[in-house]
Protein backbone atom coordinates (compact mmCIF):
# COMPACT_ATOMS: atom_id res chain seq x y z
CA UNK A 1 0.00 0.00 0.00
CA UNK A 2 1.04 3.46 -1.17
CA UNK A 3 0.80 7.07 -0.43
CA UNK A 4 2.10 10.43 0.12
CA UNK A 5 5.88 8.52 0.06
CA UNK A 6 4.92 6.58 1.95
CA UNK A 7 4.44 2.27 1.78
CA UNK A 8 2.68 0.06 4.37
CA UNK A 9 3.77 -3.23 4.47
CA UNK A 10 0.99 -5.87 6.53
CA UNK A 11 2.59 -9.28 7.53
CA UNK A 12 1.92 -12.19 10.07
CA UNK A 13 2.20 -15.82 9.90
CA UNK A 14 0.38 -18.50 11.54
CA UNK A 15 0.20 -19.06 15.33
CA UNK A 16 1.70 -16.71 18.01
CA UNK A 17 4.50 -15.07 15.69
CA UNK A 18 4.46 -11.22 15.76
CA UNK A 19 1.96 -9.34 13.39
CA UNK A 20 3.73 -6.84 11.96
CA UNK A 21 3.01 -3.51 10.82
CA UNK A 22 5.81 -2.00 8.32
CA UNK A 23 5.39 1.98 7.40
CA UNK A 24 8.39 2.92 5.37
CA UNK A 25 9.23 6.68 4.51
CA UNK A 26 10.47 7.15 1.03
CA UNK A 27 13.37 6.52 1.31
CA UNK A 28 12.63 3.01 2.17
CA UNK A 29 13.36 3.27 6.02
CA UNK A 30 10.85 1.66 9.05
CA UNK A 31 9.92 3.87 11.77
CA UNK A 32 7.35 1.99 13.40
CA UNK A 33 6.07 -1.66 13.82
CA UNK A 34 3.51 -3.40 15.36
CA UNK A 35 2.82 -6.32 18.65
CA UNK A 36 2.39 -9.63 19.00
CA UNK A 37 -0.98 -10.84 19.20
CA UNK A 38 -0.17 -12.37 22.52
CA UNK A 39 0.83 -8.84 23.50
CA UNK A 40 -2.55 -7.79 22.22
CA UNK A 41 -4.41 -9.82 24.12
CA UNK A 42 -2.36 -9.15 27.85
CA UNK A 43 -3.65 -5.83 27.16
CA UNK A 44 -7.20 -6.14 26.17
CA UNK A 45 -7.19 -8.60 29.63
CA UNK A 46 -5.47 -5.71 31.46
CA UNK A 47 -7.96 -3.44 30.73
CA UNK A 48 -10.75 -5.80 31.34
CA UNK A 49 -9.47 -5.96 34.81
CA UNK A 50 -8.98 -2.33 35.62
CA UNK A 51 -12.82 -1.62 34.49
CA UNK A 52 -14.19 -4.73 36.71
CA UNK A 53 -12.08 -2.97 39.57
CA UNK A 54 -13.34 0.78 39.26
CA UNK A 55 -16.22 0.17 38.20
CA UNK A 56 -18.31 -0.98 41.54
CA UNK A 57 -15.70 1.92 42.83
CA UNK A 58 -17.05 4.83 40.71
CA UNK A 59 -20.43 3.37 41.02
CA UNK A 60 -20.14 3.82 44.70
CA UNK A 61 -18.91 7.11 44.33
CA UNK A 62 -21.93 7.86 42.39
CA UNK A 63 -24.17 7.08 44.99
CA UNK A 64 -21.55 8.88 47.70
CA UNK A 65 -22.41 11.54 45.75
CA UNK A 66 -26.64 11.01 45.17
CA UNK A 67 -27.11 10.46 49.18
CA UNK A 68 -25.01 13.85 49.74
CA UNK A 69 -27.38 15.81 47.57
CA UNK A 70 -30.11 13.80 49.60
CA UNK A 71 -28.75 14.80 52.49
CA UNK A 72 -28.63 18.56 51.42
CA UNK A 73 -32.17 18.80 50.12
CA UNK A 74 -33.63 17.34 53.68
CA UNK A 75 -31.52 20.26 55.22
CA UNK A 76 -32.87 22.96 53.32
CA UNK A 77 -36.47 21.25 53.63
CA UNK A 78 -35.36 21.68 57.37
CA UNK A 79 -34.40 25.38 57.22
CA UNK A 80 -37.97 25.95 55.46
CA UNK A 81 -39.93 24.28 58.12
CA UNK A 82 -37.75 26.33 61.06
CA UNK A 83 -38.80 29.35 59.19
CA UNK A 84 -42.15 28.47 58.78
CA UNK A 85 -42.41 27.36 62.59
CA UNK A 86 -40.90 30.73 64.00
CA UNK A 87 -43.24 32.92 61.74
CA UNK A 88 -45.83 30.70 62.96
CA UNK A 89 -45.89 30.65 66.91
CA UNK A 90 -43.32 28.04 66.75
CA UNK A 91 -45.94 25.61 65.43
CA UNK A 92 -45.90 23.41 62.33
CA UNK A 93 -47.94 23.55 59.50
CA UNK A 94 -51.56 21.51 59.69
CA UNK A 95 -50.76 18.58 57.44
CA UNK A 96 -53.42 16.69 58.65
CA UNK A 97 -55.16 16.59 55.37
CA UNK A 98 -52.45 16.57 52.85
CA UNK A 99 -51.13 13.17 51.60
CA UNK A 100 -51.03 12.72 47.99
CA UNK A 101 -47.55 13.49 45.60
CA UNK A 102 -49.11 16.58 43.85
CA UNK A 103 -48.01 19.69 43.75
CA UNK A 104 -49.75 21.95 41.54
CA UNK A 105 -53.68 22.40 40.73
CA UNK A 106 -52.85 23.78 37.61
CA UNK A 107 -49.31 24.97 36.21
CA UNK A 108 -47.96 27.40 38.80
CA UNK A 109 -50.80 27.24 41.00
CA UNK A 110 -50.29 25.29 44.30
CA UNK A 111 -52.41 23.15 45.38
CA UNK A 112 -54.10 24.01 49.23
CA UNK A 113 -53.60 22.36 51.91
CA UNK A 114 -57.09 21.19 52.69
CA UNK A 115 -56.50 19.04 49.33
CA UNK A 116 -55.55 15.27 49.99
CA UNK A 117 -53.72 14.68 47.01
CA UNK A 118 -51.67 17.45 48.03
CA UNK A 119 -48.25 16.54 48.73
CA UNK A 120 -47.36 18.02 52.59
CA UNK A 121 -44.47 20.13 51.10
CA UNK A 122 -47.41 22.81 49.65
CA UNK A 123 -47.50 23.81 53.38
CA UNK A 124 -44.17 25.41 53.23
CA UNK A 125 -43.51 26.10 50.01
CA UNK A 126 -43.16 30.13 50.70
CA UNK A 127 -39.77 29.40 52.58
CA UNK A 128 -38.63 26.57 50.82
CA UNK A 129 -39.05 27.76 47.51
CA UNK A 130 -38.43 24.93 45.13
CA UNK A 131 -39.63 21.97 44.74
CA UNK A 132 -36.78 20.27 43.66
CA UNK A 133 -35.56 20.02 47.24
CA UNK A 134 -38.04 17.63 48.09
CA UNK A 135 -36.41 14.80 45.79
CA UNK A 136 -34.06 12.23 46.47
CA UNK A 137 -31.50 11.50 43.15
CA UNK A 138 -31.56 8.06 44.45
CA UNK A 139 -35.57 7.48 43.36
CA UNK A 140 -35.94 9.11 40.36
CA UNK A 141 -36.78 6.30 38.22
CA UNK A 142 -39.73 4.11 39.76
CA UNK A 143 -42.03 2.09 37.25
CA UNK A 144 -45.17 3.15 39.61
CA UNK A 145 -45.89 4.52 43.02
CA UNK A 146 -48.44 3.63 45.52
CA UNK A 147 -50.96 5.79 44.11
CA UNK A 148 -51.88 5.67 40.55
CA UNK A 149 -50.36 8.35 39.40
CA UNK A 150 -47.36 9.80 37.42
CA UNK A 151 -43.96 8.21 38.80
CA UNK A 152 -42.22 11.02 37.57
CA UNK A 153 -44.20 12.58 40.65
CA UNK A 154 -41.29 11.35 43.13
CA UNK A 155 -38.54 13.37 41.98
CA UNK A 156 -39.92 16.25 43.78
CA UNK A 157 -42.33 13.97 46.47
CA UNK A 158 -39.48 11.32 47.95
CA UNK A 159 -39.97 12.34 51.64
CA UNK A 160 -42.33 11.16 54.07
CA UNK A 161 -43.96 13.54 56.68
CA UNK A 162 -44.33 12.14 60.06
CA UNK A 163 -48.11 12.48 60.90
CA UNK A 164 -47.08 13.72 64.48
CA UNK A 165 -45.76 16.83 63.05
CA UNK A 166 -48.94 18.29 61.54
CA UNK A 167 -49.30 21.43 63.91
CA UNK A 168 -46.76 20.22 66.28
CA UNK A 169 -46.00 22.92 68.56
CA UNK A 170 -42.10 22.75 69.49
CA UNK A 171 -42.02 24.50 72.44
CA UNK A 172 -43.59 21.67 74.54
CA UNK A 173 -40.70 19.79 73.25
CA UNK A 174 -37.73 18.90 75.20
CA UNK A 175 -35.64 17.04 72.52
CA UNK A 176 -35.87 18.16 68.96
CA UNK A 177 -32.47 16.75 68.28
CA UNK A 178 -34.63 13.18 68.55
CA UNK A 179 -38.00 13.86 67.30
CA UNK A 180 -38.00 12.79 63.41
CA UNK A 181 -39.77 15.41 60.76
CA UNK A 182 -39.57 13.47 57.46
CA UNK A 183 -37.28 11.13 55.78
CA UNK A 184 -36.58 8.82 52.67
CA UNK A 185 -39.56 7.07 52.10
CA UNK A 186 -42.41 5.58 49.04
CA UNK A 187 -45.05 6.79 50.84
CA UNK A 188 -46.09 10.86 51.18
CA UNK A 189 -47.14 10.60 55.02
CA UNK A 190 -46.32 8.09 57.62
CA UNK A 191 -49.60 7.89 59.87
CA UNK A 192 -49.95 4.11 60.56
CA UNK A 193 -47.30 3.36 63.51
CA UNK A 194 -44.99 0.29 62.41
CA UNK A 195 -47.04 -0.69 59.64
CA UNK A 196 -45.38 1.96 57.69
CA UNK A 197 -42.89 3.85 60.08
CA UNK A 198 -39.09 3.02 61.18
CA UNK A 199 -39.91 1.47 64.76
CA UNK A 200 -41.88 -1.67 65.57
CA UNK A 201 -43.86 -3.00 67.96
CA UNK A 202 -41.31 -4.45 70.53
CA UNK A 203 -39.47 -7.81 70.80
CA UNK A 204 -40.12 -10.18 68.14
CA UNK A 205 -41.87 -7.91 65.92
CA UNK A 206 -40.36 -5.89 62.40
CA UNK A 207 -41.01 -2.41 61.31
CA UNK A 208 -42.46 -1.44 58.19
CA UNK A 209 -45.03 -4.69 58.06
CA UNK A 210 -47.15 -3.15 55.06
CA UNK A 211 -43.68 -3.40 53.21
CA UNK A 212 -42.50 -6.70 54.04
CA UNK A 213 -42.92 -9.84 52.81
CA UNK A 214 -46.94 -10.70 52.98
CA UNK A 215 -47.55 -6.55 52.91
CA UNK A 216 -49.74 -5.22 50.28
CA UNK A 217 -47.08 -2.98 49.51
CA UNK A 218 -44.51 -5.11 49.49
CA UNK A 219 -42.91 -4.58 45.88
CA UNK A 220 -41.69 -0.65 47.22
CA UNK A 221 -39.70 -2.15 50.03
CA UNK A 222 -36.28 -1.65 48.57
CA UNK A 223 -36.93 2.18 47.42
CA UNK A 224 -36.96 3.27 51.72
CA UNK A 225 -33.07 2.11 52.44
CA UNK A 226 -32.33 3.29 49.13
CA UNK A 227 -28.54 4.25 49.89
CA UNK A 228 -25.82 2.37 49.43
CA UNK A 229 -27.58 -0.51 48.55
CA UNK A 230 -25.32 -2.95 48.74
CA UNK A 231 -27.86 -6.57 48.80
CA UNK A 232 -29.84 -8.00 46.12
CA UNK A 233 -32.56 -9.76 48.35
CA UNK A 234 -36.24 -8.90 47.79
CA UNK A 235 -36.40 -7.82 51.43
CA UNK A 236 -32.96 -6.81 52.08
CA UNK A 237 -30.90 -4.05 50.61
CA UNK A 238 -28.16 -3.23 53.14
CA UNK A 239 -28.42 0.34 52.24
CA UNK A 240 -29.92 3.06 54.76
CA UNK A 241 -32.24 6.00 54.98
CA UNK A 242 -31.75 9.82 55.44
CA UNK A 243 -33.45 11.33 58.37
CA UNK A 244 -34.37 15.06 59.28
CA UNK A 245 -34.91 15.35 62.42
CA UNK A 246 -37.01 18.55 64.32
CA UNK A 247 -33.23 21.11 64.91
CA UNK A 248 -32.78 20.89 61.58
CA UNK A 249 -29.81 18.13 61.39
CA UNK A 250 -29.62 14.96 58.88
CA UNK A 251 -28.70 11.98 59.94
CA UNK A 252 -28.69 8.27 58.55
CA UNK A 253 -30.55 5.10 59.52
CA UNK A 254 -29.04 1.90 58.17
CA UNK A 255 -31.76 -0.73 57.28
CA UNK A 256 -33.21 -1.98 60.43
CA UNK A 257 -36.14 -4.46 61.75
CA UNK A 258 -36.57 -1.59 64.21
CA UNK A 259 -35.33 -2.90 67.50
CA UNK A 260 -32.67 0.77 67.81
CA UNK A 261 -35.83 2.67 67.06
CA UNK A 262 -38.07 3.75 69.86
CA UNK A 263 -41.54 4.68 69.36
CA UNK A 264 -40.56 8.28 70.81
CA UNK A 265 -38.44 9.45 67.90
CA UNK A 266 -42.17 9.83 65.46
CA UNK A 267 -44.45 10.65 68.48
CA UNK A 268 -42.14 13.42 70.56
CA UNK A 269 -43.16 11.87 73.96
Amino acid sequence: MRGKGRSIIVSGRRGFTPLEIKIFNGAGKRFLTGFTLVELLVVISIIAILMAILMPILRNAKERTRETICKANLRSVGIGLLMYSDDNDNTMADSSITNGFLWYDSPGVFKKIDDSDAYWGVAYIDYVKETKVFGCPSLRRVPELIYSVDPKLIQQAAFGLNMNVSSKNTDAMRHHSQFIVTHDHVEPKMEQGSRDMFHNDGPGTVNLTHYREGGHRARFYRDIFRHNIRISERFRTGGRANILWLDGHVSSLEETTGNNVPERWYTGD
